[in-house]
């Protein structure tokens, strides 16, 4: 066999593959299978939004996360734009995930910051997007944290400076300090 045919071979092989791993993803634009989305994060950079929810006091609305990306901590509530998906359409759907609420958001964010972690696999590098967003409605009273210990999807008011962000998001921290306004 020479090399032009084992170059097509190898083609032949890598679309196949591809066509599988696409069947596990039919509708990209709704989200993906954790498999294929661990995967797409192993080769190219994840782009997130995130939400800065004040309240007229100046208090944070934060959530606790514990999963084996980020481990257990607050953090301010977030997620990963879908294919086409415009990123104020994916802060509306994180806020009626993590909050049970209705946000406005303004329509530039106040940062944008890159990570890359070389020691990870799976979502090596991403860059965020962090929007100031208003609530609309209130955040759900089912998903309130009023126990002894947060649970995931626990959401509650923090004030500036009296919490600490999990590690990933500790550059917005200038915001949990109070060294930026409220507006």
């Amino acid at each position: 066999m020479d090399t032009h045919s084992e170059v097509g071979e190898q083609l032949g092989e890598l679309t196949r593959a591809i066509a599988e791993v696409e069947s596990f993803a039919p509708a990209p634009e709704r989200g993906l299978t954790e498999e294929v989305f661990l995967l797409v994060s192993r080769l190219t950079p994840l782009v997130g939004v995130d939400l800065l929810v004040q309240d007229d006091a100046g208090r944070l609305l934060l959530t606790w996360r514990h999963d084996a990306t980020f481990g257990p901590g607050w953090h301010i509530p977030g997620g990963i734009i879908r294919y086409k998906e415009r990123s104020l359409d994916r802060l509306h759907a994180v806020a009626r995930m993590e909050l049970g609420a209705d946000v406005t958001c303004e329509p530039i964010p106040l940062m944008v910051v890159e990570q890359i972690k070389p020691e990870s696999g799976n979502r090596g590098h991403t860059v965020s997007l962090l929007y100031r967003c208003r609530l609309l409605t209130p955040p759900s009273e089912k998903l309130r944290f009023n126990v002894e210990a947060p649970k995931p999807g626990h959401w509650q008011w923090h004030d500036r400076g009296a919490v600490s962000l999990i590690p990933e998001q500790q550059m917005y921290e200038v915001y949990l300090r109070g060294d930026q306004p409220a507006r």
